[in-house]
């Protein structure tokens, strides 16, 4: 990899820049589901129109400007014209109601909101009319479609606005942002409470796009499909920057994942990279129309955002053929990678780590009790370092000391072994570890074995209360189309291959589990439904369970829940 990365000491304008002068003509954007494409030279010409428009509406260099939106065309073209004039793009899940809206909007301070009509049931200008007089600070409410309410500006209006501002105003503003600036303020699920607001800077989520375009080997050659959604930093680093910085073109399938129309990019498009979580990558592997696709166009790509189970990595890279796809493990906090393998590393080491700590990054495991740092093979917390680390949780001094600690070293909160060769595994998160009878049990061992089993496509432990031994293994377990099984044998399975304490007691067949908007397992609401459904709540047991903490009372071990 390159010692000196050409991104490092750019912003995100600057990189966009680059990339037109030097490649005009080449596809930047794909967005099939709307008809768009884009060239390098003509999306730096539509960031520039929308940056004058957002200087007409006196968005300033500091400010907060939002997107509430699935993936559209409207939302790269905003993150990039914002950033390009020094405003911070806040980014809204998709899936957030007025209240969770209402608090994202106004603890981030935002001045100008962009957002979509509607997506699935959610009415988004219904939403925001509902909220809008509890927050003072927003000043302006734009539409990405060509029609909207009463007091909210159409796109067509907004971009005529901009008429009103020199393109030589662009580029005088352009030139104060610094590289350390803030770009970017994500909202992390919250633990407890309200999410946190993390800022990241240009050049933390530059470097990071650059170093995850160099693990996979990416040119201006290569054609990067991006179902993931942009709100989260695998979409809007991972994908867009990366792609710019490495020159690539960008495919998007559709606004929000679906598995056929993510085959049919790929296909179509001859996608060289795909991205996604394993959710995602089962969901494309087991559509009905798989077999007869014709992927051959693949090499490379990222599976990250959650643990990746073994069968599933080793089902992308021999049946859908990206042979060089590369496992990523980070979090926001850390823009977001902090380890992921190489293109050319073996197969057996992206199937069992993480790899290794990217350029400028350090990484260490620590004792969770002591945080003294552990020597190889030893599991603790996993902490990192460098370039990546967050500017801090927006108006959150507290919560900021308490993740990063003295020397910069962020805590992750996972669970991770350093192997002699320097590659990590992540064995799982603190908070999930189960402890059943004073043993701990880490959910990952008995997922990961399972998926050994024919008829199991994929399964997810939780921890249960009980009066016993403080808590049980329940496990949910989701079949393969037309395979069969029973609790029992489940049960029998387990105990042929693991210690008696790791085996479930409870075992559930579902459809599907409960997810996120990026594809991630809600192991927290697997948790709260097996309670109600078994009857395991107040009373039942050693173990507190609440929304935000986990207690064993008889080894007075601690973790903090989703």
């Amino acid at each position: 990899m390159t010692a000196i990365p050409p991104v490092d000491g750019l912003t995100i304008g600057a990189a966009l820049r680059l990339a037109s002068g030097r490649r005009p003509d080449h596809e930047a954007l794909v967005f099939p589901q709307a008809g768009f494409r884009a060239t390098y030279a003509e999306l730096d010409a539509q960031v520039d129109d929308i940056a004058r428009s957002l200087i007409a509406l006196d968005v300033r260099r500091g400010d907060h400007v939002a997107v509430w939106a699935t993936n559209w065309p409207e939302w790269t073209q905003v993150f990039l014209a914002a950033t390009r004039i020094g405003a911070v793009l806040v980014t809204v899940n998709p899936a957030y109601r007025t209240h969770e809206l209402a608090y994202v909007l106004g603890q981030s301070e935002t001045k100008v909101l962009f957002l979509v009509d509607r997506f699935k049931s959610s009415d988004y200008f219904a939403m925001i009319a509902e909220v809008r007089d509890d927050l003072p600070g927003l000043r302006f409410v734009v539409s990405m479609k060509k029609h909207a309410p009463a007091g909210v500006l159409a796109w067509p209006d907004f971009l005529g606005m901009g008429r009103t501002a020199p393109v030589e105003e662009v580029r005088r503003r352009e030139t104060l942002v610094d590289p350390l600036d803030p770009a970017n303020l994500q909202y992390t699920s919250g633990t407890t409470g309200f999410p946190k607001g993390v800022l990241l800077s240009h050049r933390s989520i530059l470097l990071n796009g650059w170093y995850v375009g160099e693990s996979q080997r990416l040119g201006p050659e290569d054609r990067v499909c991006v179902p993931v959604p942009f709100y989260h930093c695998f979409g809007i680093v991972m994908g867009t920057l990366c792609s710019i910085v490495h020159e690539c073109t960008m495919l998007v399938p559709a606004e929000y994942f679906m598995p056929d129309t993510t085959l049919d990019c790929v296909e179509r498009e001859r996608a060289t990279a795909l991205y996604g979580v394993p959710t995602m990558f089962v969901a494309e592997l087991e559509h009905e129309s798989f077999a007869a696709r014709d992927l051959t166009s693949l090499r490379t790509g990222i599976m990250a955002g959650s643990p990746c189970p073994v069968e599933v990595m080793n089902r992308v890279v021999n049946d859908m053929g990206a042979r060089e796809v590369t496992i990523a493990y980070g979090l926001t906090e850390a823009s977001p990678l902090i380890t992921q393998t190489l293109a050319d590393d073996p197969v057996e080491l992206r199937v069992s780590t993480v790899g290794r700590p990217i350029p400028g990054v350090e990484v260490r495991v620590v004792d969770p009790v002591t945080d003294l740092e552990l020597p190889d093979g030893e599991q603790g917390e996993l902490q990192a370092r460098g370039h990546g680390v967050m500017l801090g949780y927006w108006k959150m001094p507290e919560a900021t000391a308490e993740t990063i600690l003295e020397g910069g070293w962020l805590r992750t909160g996972d669970l991770a072994v350093r192997q002699a060769d320097g590659c990590y595994r992540i064995t799982g998160r603190i908070k999930d570890m189960i402890i059943r009878g004073g043993e701990n049990v880490y959910p990952r061992e008995i997922e990961e074995f399972l998926y050994t089993h024919p008829a199991v496509e994929s399964a997810q432990a939780v921890g249960v209360p009980d009066p016993r031994f403080g808590e049980e293994v329940c496990v949910w377990t989701k079949l393969r189309n037309g395979a069969h099984a029973t609790e029992d044998g489940i049960r029998s399975f387990c105990k042929e291959r693991l210690a008696h304490f790791k085996v479930p007691r409870y075992v559930k067949f579902v459809e599907e589990f409960p997810l996120t908007v990026t594809g991630k397992v809600q192991k927290y609401r697997i948790r709260e439904i097996t309670i109600e459904e078994l009857g395991l709540g107040a009373g039942h047991g050693n173990v507190a369970f609440d929304d935000t903490l986990i207690e064993n009372k008889a080894t007075g071990v601690a973790g903090r829940t989703t």
